[in-house]
């Protein structure tokens, strides 16, 4: 049985939310889960553990090891030693920076469209966001729009558009930083899901300014499948942070379980070779999509993702309405991502996740097709 098989059935009946909550017959392409098993490796160490006591570390957190190892080897960084801390996951990360690095009521930046739950925590909290366009227009002016805000969140590769940030790009955003003195949340749990040519570049790598102002939060979760198991890690650079979590009582951020680190580990040192085939299967949907969204009969303002399992599509222009993701669960029975959770000004957009089966994909797109004439024809 290939290591890529889709059984939505299976999907169905187990703890996901993808598909467990979904009404019978509708098909899921909303919440970024893959719908393949983890990798053969991942699930034989998993099964492998006997021991399921308090864990024991004598040679140092395997995780963070693991951390630093791919960082180096993968992505040209090497991060500074003792300054990473595991934790549950990347939202977990980011509502610790905001409560002890910025007060109520300050401002955040962060590229709009985004991850809803980012966006939540930061108005939870009582900061205020400050959206910056994911692609600039010509004559907009970073420094300013940045000035007065006391954190930039970048999250690159960007979810929901999957663009990749270049070198460029990365460095207006560092030099601005550095003039504002701004702290920086780089989330890059998406990195090794860049699809080539394009090349992920960690904040923290392009220069020692940089370095000494970011928190770098990633995670194995998203490559590898394994959200549930609730493992992540966060390289803080800022010495001030740094200090200031290190003063917390001891359990305070809590710790993730014998079988995330586990998970974990095993995925960023032994699961190279199913990754490999992961992409090139994301590959194939990937191309796929773009093709169909080709056909579409209305202006999508398509761009095929430079990275992630994640199609951003423009719906405005099309006959489904003011809320396509609503209209699409209720009539086409396919269950997408909702634009307006995104950004107040994307309800028109729908995200698609495409990392599924290619028969399961298929039929994802022609009901959207399929709707899509229906509703045009009134």
């Amino acid at each position: 049985m290939s290591d890529f098989a889709v059984d939505t059935a299976r999907l169905r009946s187990g703890h996901g939310v993808k598909w467990g909550s979904l009404p019978p017959g509708t098909l899921g392409a909303w919440v970024a889960d893959m719908d393949f098993a983890p990798a053969p490796v991942i699930r034989r160490r998993l099964a492998e553990l006997t021991d399921l006591g308090y864990p024991h570390w004598p040679d140092g957190d395997p995780v963070i090891a693991a951390f630093e190892e791919r960082m180096a080897a993968r992505h040209g960084w090497t991060p500074a030693p003792g300054r990473t801390r595991v934790l549950s996951d990347l939202i977990q990360t980011l509502q610790v920076v905001i409560e002890h690095a910025t007060r109520p009521g300050d401002r955040i930046a962060i590229h709009l469209p985004n991850y809803p739950p980012f966006l939540a925590s930061i108005t939870r909290a009582g900061r205020h966001v400050v959206p910056l366009p994911v692609v600039p227009p010509d004559g907009f002016d970073l420094r300013e729009t940045l000035r007065g805000c006391a954190m930039l969140v970048v999250v690159n590769p960007h979810n929901p558009t999957g663009h990749v940030f270049t070198r460029a790009e990365l460095d207006a955003l560092a030099t601005a930083a550095a003039e504002l003195d701004l702290l920086v949340l780089a989330d890059e749990i998406h990195a090794d899901l860049v699809h080539a040519p394009h090349r992920h570049i960690p904040f923290a790598s392009l220069s020692a300014d940089a370095a000494a102002r970011t928190v770098t939060a990633t995670s194995a979760t998203k490559a590898f499948n394994i959200a549930g198991v609730r493992c992540a890690v966060a390289h803080i650079g800022d010495g001030v942070l740094w200090e200031r979590l290190a003063a917390l009582p001891l359990d305070y951020l809590g710790q993730p379980g014998l079988h995330g680190r586990v998970a974990t580990t095993t995925a960023w040192r032994e699961a190279g070779p199913w990754l490999d085939g992961l992409m090139a299967l994301l590959t194939e949907n990937r191309a796929r999509i773009t093709e169909w969204a080709a056909t579409l009969p209305w202006e999508t303002g398509y761009r095929t993702p430079d990275a992630t399992y994640l199609a951003w599509l423009d719906c405005t222009g099309s006959p489904l309405g003011p809320d396509p993701a609503g209209r699409l669960l209720r009539d086409a029975g396919v269950k997408v991502g909702a634009g307006a959770e995104f950004s107040p000004d994307t309800a028109g957009f729908i995200r698609i996740n495409f990392a599924t089966g290619p028969d399961v994909l298929t039929e994802i797109l022609d009901r959207i097709s399929r709707h899509a004439v229906y509703a045009a024809a009134g």
